[in-house]
């Protein structure tokens, strides 16, 4: 009679039924075919620990920032924005920078654009001031430094207006006289400015944007004006070549109240 080795019977069993449970239900996540295991060393003969495991995806945060997989995936995966807590914010955008350098050949006027933005200090407003000098009235004086204009009133009073000067290198002091008035007068850029920015219009006509403004008064046979300005919030700066600039509003009040002839002292 043959004897039967029950135990190796046993062995092949294990393995078919482990090989048809591994091909009903397919491979599973990070095993091979057969399951894994000793089951798939005795099917194959492969090592388990060499077959390949489907790599999770990059754990990725609410800003759409790639975590590092080591420590991304508990924060990523914890808990779905929404599921018990609010999702994590999204970064703040960063802050635009306040004011950036004007590019001198952009500018319109004869001047670069300066102090875009600025709000006109209070006391370059017209106002009435005491006034002790011993000019005469009808004189205008020019105080540079102070960046102020006077036009001397009876009474031991003023009309002070704020203005914008000569920048650096360009300042001048002396006694002039108005030789002319013109309402929104044209502007001719003279050679010694177009040399220094040869991108300025050779000619413009008057009107909001003619860089001398709404009105000029000439100053004696010099290239130097009291006029306006299309750019007020220079006023109360050293921005000019040395001419004087003030508010359309303020020259034009000074425009009427100058007669030509009048004494201008710049100091």
């Amino acid at each position: 009679m043959r004897r039967t080795n029950w135990g190796a019977a046993s062995a092949a069993l294990v393995v078919l039924a482990g090989a048809a449970s591994a091909q009903e239900a397919g491979p599973r996540s990070g095993a091979g075919r057969y399951g894994g295991g000793l089951i798939e060393y005795l099917m194959t003969g492969r090592d388990p620990s060499l077959v390949a495991r489907p790599l999770r995806p990059a754990p990725v945060a609410a800003d759409g920032t790639i975590l590092p997989r080591a420590a991304g995936f508990a924060a990523a995966y914890a808990e779905p924005p929404g599921a018990g807590s609010a999702a994590p914010p999204l970064p703040a955008p960063r802050a635009r920078l306040a004011a950036l350098p004007q590019d001198p050949r952009g500018a319109a006027g004869p001047e670069p654009e300066e102090g875009i933005g600025r709000v006109l200090d209070p006391r370059y407003r017209r106002q009435v001031v005491p006034y002790s000098g011993a000019h005469r009235p009808g004189t205008v004086v020019i105080d540079t430094r102070e960046r102020f204009l006077y036009l001397v009133q009876p009474g031991g009073q003023a009309l002070r207006y704020g203005i914008g000067v000569g920048r650096p290198g360009f300042t001048w002091a002396g006694v002039k006289s108005v030789s002319q008035k013109r309402e929104w007068p044209d502007w001719t850029p003279p050679p010694e400015m177009l040399r220094r920015r040869p991108d300025l219009p050779r000619h413009m006509e008057g009107g909001p944007g003619n860089p001398l403004g709404a009105r000029a008064l000439y100053l004696g046979s010099s290239l130097y004006r009291i006029h306006g300005t299309n750019e007020p919030h220079t006023i109360g700066q050293n921005v000019s070549s040395g001419c004087i600039r003030m508010m359309n509003e303020d020259v034009i009040d000074l425009y009427d109240r100058v007669p030509v002839g009048a004494t201008v002292i710049v100091s």
